[in-house]
């Protein structure tokens, strides 16, 4: 009898994951295989001729930073709540949420900038791609900082702490997903245009 409780004891519990941290991952997946397929896509049509050269507008450079800075806040964030800092939180949070704004309208300058060097959506597929590119990106964003105004508010009401931290975890694995597309991005316009 005490050979079976010892092996009962030593049985090892199964990998378990959050259903929704589960969807996150298979979200991401998804997105991360869009994104490959449309850089495929570019290096296909490119090596096919008839592709418009143009410069890179000089603020992506920027917004990469603000992108970049904005990781850093979101992880000061979780650091916040995983250390029950509230009051730290929701200024990491908050200060999030505006980069992840001021980055999106870092890329609406963008296109403006690109249609000042008559580089179009419709027209030549190498400023057709670069739209898609930075478009796609900024809806993911958007859906981003709206993922970031919910555990906002969420830290407000105290939903957030080192007991909580599913959401707070979920966004910031989403925010830095998002964080580190647009670097592959960036270095690939860079490499590629």
């Amino acid at each position: 009898m005490e050979e079976k409780l010892a092996y009962i004891e030593d049985a090892e519990q199964p990998i378990a994951m959050h259903p929704k941290k589960f969807a996150l991952w298979l979200f991401i997946v998804s997105v991360v295989m869009i994104f490959a397929a449309m850089t495929s896509a570019f290096i296909v049509r490119q090596g096919e001729g008839n592709w418009l050269e143009y410069d890179l507008p000089n603020i992506l450079w920027y917004t990469s930073g603000i992108i970049l800075l904005s990781s850093a806040s979101m992880h000061w964030a979780y650091l916040s709540a995983k250390n029950d800092q509230l009051g730290n939180l929701k200024i990491a949070l908050g200060i999030t949420v505006v980069l992840g704004l001021l980055f999106l309208v870092g890329q609406w300058f963008s296109w403006e900038a690109l249609v000042e060097r008559d580089v179009y959506f419709v027209g030549n597929p190498g400023g057709s791609f670069m739209y898609v590119f930075t478009g796609l990106h900024a809806v993911h964003l958007i859906s981003g900082v709206i993922f970031l105004i919910i555990v906002l508010i969420s830290s407000f009401r105290y939903k957030i702490h080192s007991r909580k931290m599913n959401t707070m975890e979920m966004c910031a694995t989403y925010w830095h997903f998002l964080g580190g597309l647009w670097i592959y991005l960036f270095v690939f316009l860079l490499l590629n245009h």
